[in-house]
């Protein structure tokens, strides 16, 4: 007797994702790994062009700096169409790598686009996902959230986004909403661009300190992102999921330079 073979748990055919940061690297692999899910995807960002081209069911376009106006983009798309399935938090900045760069003007930045701004647009969906009882939603943050590798203001950003997914997990599990991490580490996009004009060595110094001896891929992370999104992750909620070539795994550097030079 055959028995009928269950759904792919990784499908996500028929549901609607939101996708913030759409047009960058990231958020480019993101839309295509949902859209090759068999998700409709909405897809955010401060400006349509970046957008363009990409499979996208709709766009919204909005400054996530501007917390105001963050979040009446959000509420106004609401007002307008059914509650997304799900949203992924993708969108981000930092410029500030060190203390000699930060200032109070520099904090402010990127806190507003990495951490409130991100806060206001997703608090309405969750609110409504919460009242449909059913939801889920990944953030994109970083494994300066977890340790410091430079950029102050940035990494107490995305350890914030550590503990306000958790804060919904265990506040609004019972109403049917997950919330989980994904923390890349380097990420081979064109954000690195500027380190790499200064200095087209820096991958030299940078990949040691690395396990797998390179950098992750947007399709790298945008797999983990589809898999804490999906059915299959059902059980799953509040994990911060690593996705760094084993950066945070241990100090690789250490090992080599202490315990085995050369």
């Amino acid at each position: 007797m055959t028995q009928d073979l269950s759904p792919d748990p990784f499908r996500l055919d028929g549901q609607t994702v939101l996708i913030t940061g759409a047009g960058g690297a990231i958020g480019q692999a993101l839309v295509k790994a949902f859209v090759a899910a068999g998700a409709r995807v909405i897809g955010a960002d401060r400006d349509a062009n970046q957008m363009a081209g990409l499979p996208l069911a709709d766009t919204l376009v909005f400054d996530q700096g501007d917390t105001g106006a963050t979040r009446a983009a959000a509420a106004d798309y609401l007002a307008r169409h059914h509650v997304p399935d799900v949203v992924i938090a993708n969108a981000g900045f930092t410029r500030a790598e060190h203390f000699g760069e930060l200032d109070t003007t520099s904090w402010d930045r990127e806190v507003a686009i990495n951490l409130s701004g991100v806060y206001a647009a997703t608090d309405p969906f969750i609110a409504a996902m919460a009242k449909r009882g059913q939801g889920s939603l990944v953030f994109i943050s970083s494994v300066n959230g977890l340790m410091h590798f430079g950029n102050p203001a940035y990494s107490a950003a995305k350890a914030g986004l550590i503990a306000y997914a958790k804060a919904i997990a265990v506040e609004r599990g019972r109403d049917g909403v997950r919330a989980n991490v994904v923390c890349p580490g380097s990420v081979r996009t064109p954000a690195w661009d500027h380190r790499l004009a200064a200095n087209p060595n820096v991958l030299d110094v940078v990949l040691p300190h690395y396990p797998l001896g390179r950098l992750v891929t947007p399709v790298e992370v945008a797999n983990a992102v589809r898999y804490l999104a999906s059915p299959a992750a059902a059980g799953v909620t509040g994990a911060v999921l690593a996705v760094d070539a084993g950066l945070t795994a241990g100090n690789l550097r250490f090992v080599d330079e202490v315990l085995r030079p050369t």
